[in-house]
């Protein structure tokens, strides 16, 4: 089955494909058709060209953009707004307040992304275009942004997979772009009516008691819809965030033996994917399946993240007790 984009999900919310890594559905450019045009997510600079000609094909250009919002600062999410901005004279880009400053000065950002792309860095990402402090404007916790006559959005702070994370709910559609706190929902097992989703746990901010707490949050609101950063809308969040949830227990209790025998991410994503793949199997979904060449890749950086998070961990509970 082939999906075209620029797609419609709703009456005014369309998808585009920015096909990030060079691969479909992978991360979207959503575009919220108010008096005031407002993007959310650019993706990396690679994907601008997709998401101007997908502005066109909707009847748009780039000089009607008023709003990019960015749901954080990773570069497959925000890399490309420098970019895109030079193209959107009239546009700002609306930021976390914890992500404002690496935005304008991205040495950090790409640092930390060449950390886990290594060689792979530059055609993934490349050019990062710091944006001038005067284009930006900084969103927080129940802070909103009227975009047309009758659509004012709310921004909740959503830290776990990121401190400089936020979610954005519209009113009108009853829904939420969750960002990547919430998981990752995967586009190619939804076109088989499986709706899969896993927790995204990236280094170097990834905190599971923070990301807990934001998940719950947004399943608790009953939202319409759930729209994905990676990748596409469901109109059954309750039940993605629960599972995202539950998949989130399993990758603990997982990297927790692979902490204690001092294994690789290399092995604990393996350890990862022998649990999806269990799960998928059950469903109809074979190994050969195109959606593993993506979830082996999100796995392996979930891996890291998770990792991460218990070596940081351990260090604090080692520092303590010496100071104790």
């Amino acid at each position: 089955m082939v999906t075209m984009y620029p797609r419609k999900l709703t009456d005014r919310i369309s998808l585009i494909d920015g096909f990030d890594m060079g691969m479909s559905e992978r991360t979207g450019t959503y575009v919220i058709d108010e008096e005031q045009l407002t993007l959310i997510e650019t993706g990396p600079s690679p994907s601008i060209p997709h998401i101007v000609e997908g502005l066109e094909q909707l009847g748009h250009s780039a000089q009607d953009v008023a709003y990019i919002i960015v749901t954080h600062i990773h570069l497959d999410h925000a890399g490309g707004a420098g970019l895109l901005l030079k193209q959107c004279p009239n546009a700002k880009v609306v930021v976390h307040p914890k992500g404002a400053r690496h935005l304008s000065n991205p040495s950090r950002l790409v640092a930390g992304a060449k950390a886990v792309y290594g060689e792979r860095f530059s055609p993934l990402f490349d050019p990062v275009v710091p944006i001038d402090a005067e284009r930006l404007l900084v969103k927080g916790e129940g802070d909103s942004l009227q975009i047309g006559p009758g659509c004012m959005l709310e921004f909740w702070d959503s830290p776990g997979h990121a401190n400089h994370h936020f979610a954005i709910i519209d009113p009108i559609s009853n829904g939420i772009f969750s960002g990547d706190t919430a998981g990752i929902l995967y586009e190619q097992l939804a076109k088989e009516q499986i709706l899969f989703s896993l927790p995204s746990t990236s280094p170097n901010q990834f905190d599971p008691d923070n990301m807990r707490q934001s998940a719950n949050r947004m399943k608790a609101a009953k939202f319409s819809y759930a729209f994905y950063g990676h990748f596409g809308m469901t109109d059954k969040p309750e039940q993605a965030f629960s599972q995202s949830l539950e998949w989130l227990d399993i990758f603990m209790e997982q990297a927790g033996i692979s902490f204690s025998r001092k294994e690789s991410h290399i092995d604990l994503a393996a350890r990862l994917k022998e649990r999806v793949s269990l799960v998928l199997a059950e469903k109809g979904i074979p190994e050969n399946h195109e959606v593993y060449m993506l979830i082996e890749l999100d796995l392996m950086v979930s891996a890291m993240g998770l990792l991460d998070y218990l070596n940081k961990n351990s260090h604090k509970k080692r520092t303590c007790k010496e100071i104790g």
